[in-house]
């Protein structure tokens, strides 16, 4: 029997989930109404081929949608756009059937030449997609991702509705990456129309569709009324208002003007207000798959010197930097969080040693100490911990110039080989794409992402480890999980003693809504459309 039929009757069946609440009953939950959101800094990109923050992440998942998806709240596939899915014995071939009648939001029926053309513009050179490393699985990527060949041999239309993938090996990541918004539908005519300018004018088939983006100002979102999944979203419009400070934002939530803080409670506030009776049913708190890093770029002198990068991991006093968040975090001694399968429990780190880490300096040359530039995210309290980091380098003799930018200028910076020598990905951290560790390595650890616009901003690339990473994917076979997450935890272990990355906390997440807005609390910190899951917020008080 091949292994695709039960999973397809199982994924078919949770596809049309509706999520129930226990604040009302799915009879008391009315279509309409609006919810304001407030961001400080305006959006990158809405394109899904090349968007890739916590930003406009749920942002693009409104707005598109791809073959697979999570059950919402949750980390479990679920079917999207297809209809159903069949899988050969070998785990090579995934056939799927889509869903009649999706559209996209200028009106055209999506087809499977759609799902075909959206996958190979990740892949193509040309697009410069920091997802264009997670389809390595499919066959032709070798060709297609150096711009040797046009598209995929791996994708096969069968007819409109029908599209074949042929993977080179199997990959237990597969469903994950059809999941993630790199994999999204778009029209081509719609791209081809706008050019480098389709992540300002995003057509996709998703529950909301673009009313309206004024740079500097805001971003509208108007429900899409021919969305395939009944009764949603909840919401008639989404406004995402950025140029908003935090602080400035959290009186306006007070006050009943704004919704969500999409930056979240401003640290400053944030033990007054969690501690504040009349927020106990508006903030809501959540784990998620996060590690908060520094990344020292192998590729610029000192930090090509895995001594000097060893003495960075030493020198940072980790618990200093939890207690100015007012303890929202546990220390990191490894890439992986400690809910994620892989983790290495036996594995404790780096210690905080500035005299040992002295001394690394010196064995590495660099007695003196040096100078360098620590790039940061100037959203608080991100540039505060970019300062206690500053203040520890100092510590053993390395001179750290802050660079405090905006989000999109800190991503475009560890894009490229030459521009950002240390990164604090506070703001940006890596929170997992997919609940799996081979996500926590080819994106942002693996030579896949050391690509101009990638997200390996340590430039770090180990083609031995790269290779266990591959074995591990190739591992489809349930009866070898175990071996696979040790064989995992052994490349984590293994990239700690080159110590491209100078892990730092793992991160609770907390969001605050307004009293108006209701749905579970998953909805809110849902853990992989993050921050929210705004498909199925509603309004209470919609008429």
């Amino acid at each position: 029997m091949k292994t695709g039929i039960k999973l397809a009757v199982a994924l078919t069946a949770a596809a049309g989930l509706s999520l129930a609440t226990p604040m009302a009953s799915a009879d008391d939950i009315k279509q309409g109404g609006r919810m304001i959101v407030t961001y400080k800094d305006d959006v990158s990109t809405l394109d899904p081929a090349i968007g890739y923050d916590w930003q406009n992440w749920s942002m693009i998942k409104s707005l598109f949608n791809g073959l697979m998806d999570y059950k919402p709240g949750t980390t479990e596939l679920t079917l999207d756009l297809a209809e159903s899915m069949d899988i050969s014995e070998d785990g090579l071939t995934y056939t799927f059937k889509l869903r009649d009648g999706v559209k996209f939001h200028n009106g055209r029926t999506l087809t499977a030449d759609d799902v075909k053309y959206s996958i190979e513009r990740t892949v193509n050179p040309a697009t410069q997609s920091p997802g264009q490393g997670f389809f390595g699985m499919i066959a032709g990527f070798d060709e297609a991702a150096p711009g040797n060949a046009e598209g995929l041999s791996g994708i096969e239309v069968l007819s409109p509705t029908e599209i074949r993938f042929t993977l080179s090996r199997p990959d237990a990541t597969f469903l994950h990456v059809l999941a993630i918004n790199f994999a999204f539908a778009v029209p081509k005519e719609e791209v081809a129309k706008h050019g480098a300018d389709f992540g300002k004018n995003p057509v996709g088939t998703g529950a909301y569709r673009m009313a309206e983006w004024s740079l500097g100002q805001r971003v509208r979102f108007e429900r899409n009324a021919d969305y395939y999944q009944d009764g949603l979203p909840k919401l008639d419009e989404i406004v995402f208002e950025v140029g908003q400070e935090p602080l400035v934002a959290l009186l306006r939530l007070e006050r009943g003007e704004v919704d969500i803080l999409g930056d979240g409670i401003p640290p400053a506030k944030f033990l007054q207000v969690k501690d504040d009776p009349a927020n106990a049913d508006k903030i809501v708190e959540g784990g998620q798959l996060h590690t908060g890093y520094v990344t020292m770029n192998v590729k610029m002198a000192p930090f090509d010197n895995k001594d000097v990068r060893q003495a960075v991991n030493m020198a940072i006093n980790k618990d200093r930097i939890i207690r100015m968040i007012n303890g929202r975090a546990v220390p990191a001694g490894q890439p992986l969080p400690p809910a994620m399968p892989g983790f290495d429990k036996a594995y404790d780190g780096y210690p905080f040693d500035p005299a040992g880490a002295k001394a690394k300096l010196a064995d590495a040359g660099f007695g003196d100490g040096f100078t360098t530039e620590l790039f940061v995210m100037n959203t608080d309290p991100n540039p505060r911990i970019a300062q206690a980091i500053q203040q520890d380098l100092a510590a053993i003799g390395i001179k750290a110039e802050i660079k405090s930018l905006a989000q999109a200028n800190v991503i475009a910076a560890g894009g490229e080989a030459d521009q950002a020598p240390m990164i604090w990905s506070g703001g940006m951290a890596w929170i997992a794409d997919f609940p799996d560790p081979s996500n926590f390595y080819g994106p942002i650890l693996g030579c896949g992402g050391a690509v101009k616009g990638g997200w390996n901003w340590a430039w770090y690339c180990n083609e031995e480890l790269d290779a266990m990473a591959a074995k591990a994917d190739a591992m489809t076979d349930p009866a070898k999980a175990e071996e696979r997450i040790d064989l995992w935890r052994s490349v984590f272990v293994k990239i700690m003693d080159d110590a491209p990355w100078a892990p730092v906390f793992n991160e609770q997440r907390f969001t605050m809504h307004s009293e108006r807005l209701g749905g579970p609390k998953e909805i809110f910190v849902d853990p992989v459309h993050i921050p929210v899951n705004y498909d199925h917020v509603y309004a209470k008080d919609a008429q």
